[in-house]
């Protein structure tokens, strides 16, 4: 193990980055079901929903083991949330263009994911995404783990934990719960789902609150601790409350891998010919957009989380940065092989990293948990979302500290990492929010007489941006 990962030089044990490791894995462990959900319509059980639930074990487990070895990190990866949203939709236009079934355009948009991925290898290579990373201006790299920070706030007490109501529609937990409405509006608006959102909300504070308590204390095994309270709260009252069965899921589970689902539907199945059908400029496009999104969403994680766990210099830069920028090549061209959407570092590896983990040996445990996956997905999906949201919610405030280092009385630093914190939970994206932070940059220096300040490399960033936005959208 010392061999591998150096331990004693990063100044952490087998324990801790085990603990990590086991952290990390269950914050991130909704991705397992959540994905093909997503990428297939919710028509769970299908082969195409096998296959791609296969693949989005496979593929986090052969990225996060690249980015183990590679480069030693503690980064944990995954089919990225919102690029996999964006495949969805790609692909249900792709039914429409060819007039094809879904399958067939899923296999199309899988080449797309493919492209990204080989291009990202020959960039990382070449060192080009690490001149990319050294070109974002040290304020908004400073600014970028808080604005992540905020942005995990917002999902864990928001669009994590959605909650159905029983006359349609969905009501997010703290949002609703703290709503205009009075409890018995709500609750006649909500029927039995008001009961769901008054355990889930619960639930969530007392998970974050053993996790404060815990941490305050210097106890590294606070978030998971405080996961397992919150899960094991929330079955009980799922049980008394709700009078439901937490773990009705599990009596007719499948614990066999569907292999053969996955070779027939997603395993090197690249319709490159589909994908030029709906029109060369058209394909060309998407490979783009995806490419930029993916390329921002990976540098931010990276480097936000790294910032956090001190793993970069005075000046922003983070030690190994190619080899993790190899690393999520080599997942995202995984993904694609195996079956599923742009493979890319998850922020939730922050938890991991507020425990401890500080080399490769936390992104192996995670990478083992996924493989694992493949015959216990049943278990990790009664983790409830309420207990991920408690994790979510103390890391991001742990990573709003980091503002501190942004120079609040030097105008050109300050005002992109203000927008950038904004702009990143509302959009959703950690690549938008970089996006209009380098376009601010950019033009509050031309404008103040500083335009020979900003470097070549900036200047075509924030125009690529600008047509992203745009253009492309």
């Amino acid at each position: 193990m010392e061999k591998f990962f150096k331990l004693k030089q990063n100044g952490t044990t087998v324990r801790t980055e085990i603990l990590a490791g086991l952290t990390t894995f269950m914050t991130m462990a909704y991705i397992i079901a959540l994905n093909p959900n997503l990428l297939t319509n919710f028509d769970v059980g299908s082969p195409l929903w096998n296959g791609v639930f296969l693949a989005t074990c496979i593929s986090a487990a052969l990225g996060t083991v690249c980015m183990a070895f590679i480069a030693n990190k503690p980064f944990v990866m995954a089919p990225g949330m919102g690029l996999n949203s964006f495949f969805a939709v790609i692909v249900s236009n792709i039914v429409v263009i060819n007039e094809t079934t879904y399958g067939n355009a899923f296999q199309a948009a899988l080449s797309i994911i493919l492209v990204e991925g080989i291009v990202f290898l020959i960039l990382s290579v070449l060192n080009i995404r690490e001149k990319i990373v050294e070109a974002i201006p040290i304020g908004i790299r400073l600014g970028i783990g808080p604005a992540i920070g905020l942005m995990l706030m917002n999902i864990g007490f928001g669009s994590n934990v959605g909650i159905d109501a029983e006359n349609g529609g969905t009501f997010y937990a703290m949002q609703d719960f703290f709503g205009a409405m009075t409890p018995k509006l709500l609750s006649d608006k909500m029927g039995n789902g008001y009961d769901k959102m008054v355990v889930t909300v619960v639930t969530m504070l007392v998970g974050l609150i053993v996790i404060i308590l815990l941490a305050k204390k210097k106890f590294k095994a606070a978030v998971l601790i405080g996961m397992l309270t919150a899960s094991i709260l929330y079955w009980i009252c799922d049980a008394i409350v709700l009078e439901e069965n937490p773990f009705a899921s599990l009596s007719d589970a499948s614990f066999v891998p569907p292999f053969k689902d996955m070779i027939d539907t997603t395993l090197f199945k690249f319709d490159f010919e589909g994908l030029l059908n709906t029109g060369v400029f058209t394909a060309i496009t998407l490979i783009i957009t995806f490419c930029i999104i993916d390329m921002f969403d990976t540098i931010g994680t990276l480097v936000g989380t790294a910032s956090k766990a001190g793993m970069v210099d005075k000046n922003g830069k983070m030690e190994n940065l190619k080899e993790a920028l190899l690393s999520d090549a080599i997942g995202t061209v995984a993904g694609a092989c195996s079956g599923t959407s742009t493979v890319t570092t998850f922020v939730e590896s922050a938890s991991g990293v507020e425990v401890g983990g500080r080399t490769g040996l936390t992104a192996l445990t995670s990478a083992v948990m996924f493989l694992a996956c493949i015959f216990i997905a049943p278990i990790a999906a009664i983790i409830p979302a309420a207990a991920t949201s408690s994790a979510l919610i103390y890391v991001g405030i742990v990573m709003f500290q980091g503002l501190n280092k942004v120079d609040f009385h030097d105008f050109d630093q300050f005002v992109p990492v203000v927008i950038m914190v904004l702009a990143m939970p509302i959009s959703g994206s950690i690549g938008h929010g970089i996006g209009l932070a380098m376009i601010t940059y950019t033009v509050i220096k031309v404008f103040s007489g500083k335009a020979k300040e900003v470097s070549l490399l900036t200047y075509i960033i924030s125009a690529l941006f600008i047509i992203k936005f745009f253009v492309v959208v």
